[in-house]
């Protein structure tokens, strides 16, 4: 789909009408939900494009939210510079940046950007478009009751993982704001002591560094404990249901250390 995706005569239409001729469109690894992701060269530049088929459902609901976020969080985000859709397509160009995925692993020189740049996140201010995007991501894998301690007013990334952090000369950015949501300020924190851990940290070592994020140290135990036990539960769910992931099964193992690494039972 993807490969075809940046030979689609419609697609190529819809993007032209903003860009001026395409010279050149180069697919990119990023974006696993997304049918295209490239750097398009044209008479107007050059573009980060990301592009969907234009189907009900969630996929277009993150492309439109993403769209709604990026005024709120450009002090962070590359600025979305136009879109567009039609019947078969919605299509976004971002600014071009020039920039490197994060390194999460022990030792990596990255690790206090990274920090910095959850931190920022969590010092955005919630905006008015992001008062109904409730998280609820989590709660059916939740122990009875224990969603409500994932309420709050905290603006989420809600994805923060290595390809979203990026790193370039001087500057650091946080990308792909498909899923923003409104919910309790630690879950970006948390988030990122399980990528640690993917990565290669230990649970105590990415609990840390997480250690650097306000919203983290001053979390209600219970909720990172009861968001551990959802995630762990969540994470095996997709691991099973996927086999032909071994990554799904690596974030599963990396949570479920991290469970086991604070006595929670989550099966």
């Amino acid at each position: 789909m993807k490969d075809s995706a940046s030979t689609d005569p419609v697609l190529c239409e819809l993007i032209s009408a903003f860009t001026g001729n395409v010279t050149s469109v180069e697919p990119i690894g990023r974006g696993g939900f997304t049918d295209l992701t490239a750097v398009v060269t044209a008479d107007a530049g050059r573009f980060f494009v990301k592009a969907m088929r234009n189907r009900p459902g969630g996929r277009r609901d993150q492309m439109l939210r993403e769209r709604a976020i990026n005024p709120c969080v450009r002090s962070l985000a590359p600025a979305l510079l136009w879109s567009g859709e039609n019947g078969d397509w919605i299509v976004y160009g971002f600014e071009r940046v020039e920039g490197r995925r994060t390194d999460f692993r022990p030792g990596s020189d990255d690790l206090p950007v990274i920090t910095e740049l959850v931190n920022r996140i969590g010092v955005l201010e919630l905006p008015d478009v992001a008062r109904d995007w409730q998280e609820t991501r989590w709660d059916w894998w939740a122990d009875e009751g224990a969603p409500e301690l994932f309420r709050g007013d905290a603006l989420l990334h809600a994805d923060v993982n290595p390809g979203n952090l990026l790193i370039g000369e001087g500057r650091a950015w946080v990308v792909d704001w498909s899923w923003p949501t409104r919910g309790a300020a630690f879950i970006d924190p948390a988030m990122l002591v399980h990528q640690l851990i993917a990565a290669g940290h230990t649970p105590d070592e990415a609990e840390a560094l997480a250690a650097d994020c306000p919203a983290w140290t001053e979390a209600d135990p219970a909720a990172i404990d009861a968001f551990v036990i959802a995630y762990a539960r969540m994470n095996r769910h997709r691991a099973l249901r996927n086999p032909g992931q071994p990554w799904l099964g690596a974030m599963a193992e990396a949570t479920e250390a991290w469970a086991a690494f604070r006595g929670l039972r989550w099966s």
